[in-house]
């Protein structure tokens, strides 16, 4: 189910880019000029992770190097910027790093590397600033030795450093399976932890394994480095999930943790102009509201009163969502990133709504995007499908054209195809998932080559369309699931066509005149096997999906919609093996 994609940047691009951040918070005020700060952050973040990555590709180990030092003395200076902007009321000088910037600019940097916008920073309201505060209350010595976990850890790390006064950050990636991860450390980083008097261990989690903090706390036990000398910084209080192995949960029980919930944070803020309302006051009018928490599927209470009418939802994997209302309007106030990408999401509502296939779009403020919120809306059944089925199409030819993107940016099909293969396996059994070597990666390769990306919607369930009063069809949760933490991505238009037929259970003609739309559209026609491919590629893919929702919900309601939605889809997807002589 899951995916990581990154992108090939020069360093000194996105140098130029922290340079340009930070010029805009110069002529930012308030709470932007705090965004602006933030985002150059998280930017110096990428930087400081794609170099120390290139390294380690390099040399096998994680070693220091120049290049990894400039960015640490940057990162640094950085996050001590964001926590006293957040503390000071948002009344902060801007920093001046154009030396700092230029100095690192002229070291001997690699032509290329991989930068990752972090999936804490993208899609789970991860906030630096929590973890500042949370490291300003741990009564922590300046001289702890601060470990970040690559990628988000580099900058989260570099706030623990702000929040206790240290100036030594150090970053590793832990590698292997990713339930099984270790350390590759140089002898000098050896040896820099081993002298460590305390030691902070930082990153975002811990996952369904905890793997990543129990390869430092592994490599920690092997340098000699005592539990009672170490302070873990996660992003939640939780235990390690399923797969963590006992060693790890023992572990984890008896070492300090520090942690600052997103809801203790922005929900109970020291000060007015802290709280998540007041921060985008300014966009919808008014004075700060109280918020309506509608996170983890809480969204669905909006238009269904019984629970059994309830779509199934994946309640972890859900965007903070929240409704405030002000007078007669009420407001959907949804995470949509943090970060100098966050612009692009904001881009792209602009586009949607413009075309008017979205409700409108007030604004971004730090990582929350203002929409309308229709709260009279009706959400659309499956079996109204065929009557929407010209706005449908209309819907999927304006995506099929105006977001193109990147070759990089989804998985191709021979990996569709294999994820399918291996789903389609577990749900059906070896001999089922064998109708699928029916696509060749010769064949497949012919289809590639008619691939034409872009930023697909991948969220076409009936429950995602709304219809207003006045008759007009809105599209619901549009925004950026194409670049969403999971295998899929960007894809051909044929991925939303096949998952409209699908989630509506359209007719062969329904089919027929949404392929034909789009093929108008894009003025190129679509090889039927592709939509063959992508149909049953989505079964398996939601098959997956929702077996691993199933077994990570502690609510046994949830589960049984989410297991009856599974066995529909299992069904239908020995249907589709069959219709092509599977």
């Amino acid at each position: 189910m899951f995916g990581k994609r990154g992108r090939a940047q020069d360093p000194r691009d996105l140098i130029a880019e922290i340079a340009g951040g930070l010029g805009a918070a110069r002529d930012a005020e308030g709470l932007r000029r705090h965004e602006a700060l933030a985002a150059a952050l998280i930017a110096a973040g990428m930087l400081l992770q794609g170099l120390a990555d290139a390294d380690l590709s390099a040399r096998g180990t994680d070693a220091p190097s120049p290049a990894q030092d400039g960015a640490t003395g940057l990162i640094l200076r950085l996050a001590e910027a964001v926590l006293a902007s957040w503390a000071g009321g948002f009344h902060r000088d801007v920093p001046d790093l154009d030396g700092a910037l230029a100095d690192l600019a002229g070291l001997a940097l690699p032509p290329e590397i991989a930068t990752r916008w972090a999936e804490g920073f993208a899609f789970y309201a991860i906030y630096p600033e929590t973890y500042g505060i949370a490291a300003r209350a741990a009564g922590l010595a300046p001289d702890t030795l601060v470990i970040g976990l690559r990628s988000i850890g580099a900058p989260l790390a570099a706030m623990v450093a702000a929040g206790i006064g240290s100036r030594r950050l150090l970053t590793v990636r832990p590698v292997g399976h990713p339930f099984r991860r270790h350390l590759a450390l140089s002898e000098a980083v050896e040896a820099t932890i081993r002298a460590a008097r305390n030691v902070a261990v930082v990153d975002e989690g811990p996952g369904l394994s905890g793997s990543s903090f129990g390869a430092v706390l592994d490599a920690l036990d092997r340098l000699g480095v005592a539990e009672d000398r170490v302070t873990l910084f996660p992003s939640h209080d939780g235990m390690p999930g399923p797969q963590a192995s006992e060693k790890h949960r023992r572990l984890w029980a008896r070492i300090a943790r520090r942690t600052l919930s997103f809801d203790a944070w922005a929900g109970a803020p020291e000060r007015p102009d802290q709280a998540l309302g007041a921060w985008v006051t300014d966009l919808v009018g008014g004075e700060p509201a109280p918020l309506e928490d509608m996170s983890g599927g809480g969204w669905r209470r909006q238009f269904w009163a019984d629970p059994a009418e309830w779509p199934p939802v994946n309640a972890w994997q859900e965007r903070r969502k929240f409704l405030m209302r002000q007078g007669n309007t009420t407001w959907h106030i949804k995470f949509a990133g943090l970060g100098f990408e966050a612009r692009r999401k904001h881009a792209t509502a602009r586009a949607l709504q413009a075309a008017g296939f979205i409700p409108e779009v007030a604004g971004l403020r730090h990582g929350f995007l203002a929409e309308r919120w229709h709260g009279e809306a009706v959400p659309l059944r499956a079996d109204q499908g065929e009557a929407w089925i010209a706005r449908i199409g209309d819907y999927l030819a304006f995506r099929a054209t105006a977001f193109p993107a990147p070759p990089e940016a989804g998985a191709d099909l021979s990996t569709l195809v294999a994820m399918a293969r291996h789903n389609a396996g577990e749900a059906l059994g070896a001999e089922r998932a064998r109708a699928l070597e029916r696509w060749s990666e010769v064949r497949l390769a012919a289809l590639e080559r008619g691939v034409r990306r872009v930023e697909t919607d991948n969220r076409m369930q009936p429950w995602k369309w709304l219809t207003l009063p006045d008759g007009r069809l809105l599209k619901a949760d549009a925004l950026d699931h194409a670049a969403g933490h999971d295998l899929i991505g960007a894809q051909d238009i044929a991925w939303d066509l096949a998952a409209a037929i699908v989630e509506f259970d359209l007719p062969k003609q329904a089919g027929v005149y949404l392929k034909g739309r789009v093929e108008v559209t894009r003025n190129r026609p679509l090889d039927p096997g592709m939509i063959d491919v992508m149909l049953c590629c989505y079964l398996a893919y939601q098959i997956g999906a929702l077996t691993l929702a199933e077994g990570a919900t502690r609510d046994p309601a949830e589960a049984a919609r989410l297991g009856r939605r599974r066995a529909d889809f299992r069904r239908r997807l020995h249907e589709a093996l069959d219709a092509f002589g599977g």
